[in-house]
């Protein structure tokens, strides 16, 4: 058995993650990575979290590239190499190993993505891997004089096709190639493939799994990555993140393949393993769902267990769901306010303003705050109360000033609970 402190460990982040499950489960994610992201020695773990993906309800599309193992073979058979632009000239020398070279790396991702051993994390389970011809793609042409022969660029994605295989809870694989209504087949950039993919498919988020790249912020929004751009070159996985943007995709990922583990990370810790690119701001405050509800309980519990604030049932909270405000970084909720009106007095409660302990400090009380006292003003009232036990102070410092029982509402105050003792706050609306 394994000691308390572990125990207690695992069920804290399990607990943690479980918002980010529920939030990820039935969107579309697609996975690009390059060739020498195969040649992690850590890859195959990286396959067996994209198959837990699979098994938590996640729609999974793979992008993978080939241009490591290309070039590699290409050396070793004595066939020259030119590149022009960062992208390499496919010739009529350099296609059938190519072609070659793509068809083993999909075969051995396939078969490292079936992997069912007892003794391996996808011990019992059925991954099905689809993959087959959805992109339609043209000849790059003559670009400064060179001509890149069958290096394309992506024409068309097959969206309804590959949506049929996601449906079918198939995990989609799709190679770095392309083909023509005439039968040619042409060498494709994954990062250009997989963005185009992503596009296609509207996917809720785009991963791409970076190599070597210098460190970048938690998050960023468009512009703030627009910003870092000059003199990053034009290859640079923040470039791609910000063509995703620009052609649609809300949120993108771009993770650190070295790190066993990142992608896991990444999609099911608050702050994550990489860098987020958004189009919107990373954290969104909105009024409350009822499949907010589990993320609401898990944030008030602690204060709940601790007396601070009166235990509510999730049947309760479920019928009063409307008078909540949530703040959502990335899917997981870290912050929530309830505001209970009183028309006929002009008057609202102001009730359960809590942040998560990670994110105190950061002015997202505030904001909450803020919040309610603009929906307060909305509604036509004059005046915001509240009762406290413990948090006064950081109430009073914001406007609130000590009050009576007789400013509650009737209605309120007829359910006061004297054995509590709260304390009672009042701020006048301007």
């Amino acid at each position: 058995m394994g000691d308390h402190a572990s125990i207690d460990d695992f069920v804290a982040w399990f607990r943690a993650a479980s918002p980010y499950i529920h939030a990820h489960r039935g969107q579309t994610f697609v996975i690009g990575f390059g060739g020498t992201a195969v040649e992690q020695q850590h890859f195959a773990h990286f396959l067996h979290d994209v198959a837990l993906l699979s098994s938590l309800g996640i729609r999974v599309v793979l992008v993978h590239g080939a241009r490591h193992q290309i070039e590699a073979r290409a050396g070793t058979g004595g066939i020259p190499l030119r590149r022009h632009r960062g992208l390499t000239v496919t010739d009529e020398a350099l296609l059938p190993l190519v072609l070659e070279t793509v068809g083993a790396l999909r075969l051995r991702i396939e078969a490292l993505l079936s992997m069912g051993l007892p003794s391996s994390p996808m011990a019992g389970a059925r991954v099905r891997v689809a993959s087959g011809n959805f992109v339609t793609a043209r000849p790059l042409g003559v670009v400064d004089g060179v001509d890149y022969g069958h290096t394309g660029c992506v024409r068309r994605v097959d969206g309804g096709a590959i949506r049929h295989h996601l449906d079918a809870g198939e995990v989609v694989l799709i190679p770095p190639l392309g083909y023509s209504p005439s039968g040619e087949v042409f060498n494709l950039g994954y990062r250009e493939l997989a963005v185009a993919v992503a596009s296609e498919l509207a996917a809720g988020k785009l991963i791409l799994l970076t190599e070597g790249a210098a460190p970048l912020p938690p998050q960023l929004t468009l512009g703030e990555a627009r910003r870092r751009l000059p003199g990053l070159g034009e290859d640079h996985p923040l470039n791609w993140a910000v063509r995703a943007c620009e052609s649609g995709i809300g949120r993108v990922h771009l993770v650190g393949q070295e790190r066993d583990g990142a992608l896991l990370a990444e999609l099911f810790t608050r702050d994550g393993a990489g860098t987020l690119v958004s189009v919107s701001p990373y954290d969104d405050m909105r009024q409350a769902r009822v499949d907010d509800v589990p993320g609401i309980l898990e944030l008030l519990e602690p204060l709940e267990r601790s007396g601070v604030l009166v235990r509510r049932s999730r049947e309760k909270l479920e019928t009063e769901i409307d008078r909540f405000t949530v703040l959502v970084r990335d899917g997981a909720i870290i912050g929530c306010a309830a505001l209970y009106p009183f028309p006929e007095q002009e008057s609202g409660e102001l009730a359960c303003l809590v942040v998560h302990p990670d994110y105190r400090r950061q002015g997202f009380g505030e904001a909450l705050l803020q919040a309610i006292e603009r929906q307060a003003r909305a509604q036509g009232l004059r005046t915001l109360v509240l009762l406290s036990t413990r948090t006064g102070q950081w109430f009073k410092e914001r406007g609130f000033e000590p009050a009576g029982l007789e400013v509650l509402p009737p209605e309120r105050r007829r359910l006061y609970n004297y054995q509590r003792g709260s304390r009672v706050f009042l701020r006048r609306l301007e």
